[in-house]
């Protein structure tokens, strides 16, 4: 079997790195980016869907279809929003998708990107955390072969890629000091993709995937 990949935030730093690692994966026949704008690749894999509403996928009707995998790399930063706000672009926006994807696929794998330190119990003082616990939740839910929710912390960007934010290019020359004094939470972003890719043709024992589950699959 291969993979089937649907991408969504092919055009943010995370999405373009598990881009890069579809792309060039021998186990990845194909891959559909659903985006607002271009991703400015051209691939004998990559296919592209240009859409403006990412809570109604009506109109795409089945050309979602035939894939058995979704990697889900969109996000927001929490700071400056209301729970409200962050909840409709967080929460609202995942579910948007993996319910039309659950539907239309019932042998999809659905990966969603999340972030270490997200609260299961949705009852934390982290406004974030409770919101992505929520998702993470909720997603476990629906109809798919598996869902898996990946929790990396801070995240290497891939050399050469042009997506990755100031930070993580400035911190990415500091990885081998950041890998030894927090091993537990830093992983790269090729590894978040390869686990990923494993996760869909695989599986895996856990259904969220710290950083050293991601270090480990990668």
């Amino acid at each position: 079997m291969s993979c089937k990949s649907i991408i969504f935030g092919a055009t943010g730093m995370v999405g373009e790195g598990v881009l890069h690692v579809c792309l060039h994966h021998p186990d990845v026949e194909s891959v559909l980016v659903i985006s607002r704008k271009p991703c400015g690749l051209k691939d004998d894999k990559l296919k592209e869907i240009l859409h403006n509403d990412f809570f109604d996928y009506t109109t795409l009707g089945d050309r979602l279809k035939g894939y058995n995998a979704c990697f889900f790399c969109l996000g927001v930063t929490s700071v400056g929003k209301t729970e409200e706000e962050y909840t409709r672009l967080t929460y609202d926006l995942a579910m948007a998708a993996a319910r039309t994807l659950a539907h239309l696929n019932r042998d999809m794998t659905f990966c969603y990107v999340s972030g270490a330190g997200t609260d299961s119990s949705e009852r934390g003082r982290s406004m974030w955390a409770r919101v992505k616990g929520k998702t993470e939740n909720d997603l476990a839910k629906l109809s798919f072969k598996a869902a898996y929710a990946f929790r990396p912390g801070f995240i290497k960007p891939i050399k050469g890629l042009k997506k990755g934010y100031r930070l993580s290019r400035a911190l990415g020359t500091l990885y081998p000091a950041l890998k030894l004094i927090a091993g537990n939470y830093v992983c790269t972003l090729e590894e978040v993709g390869r686990s990923m890719v494993h996760v869909a043709m695989k599986g895996y024992e856990k259904k969220v995937l710290e950083c050293v589950d991601i270090q480990m699959l990668g």
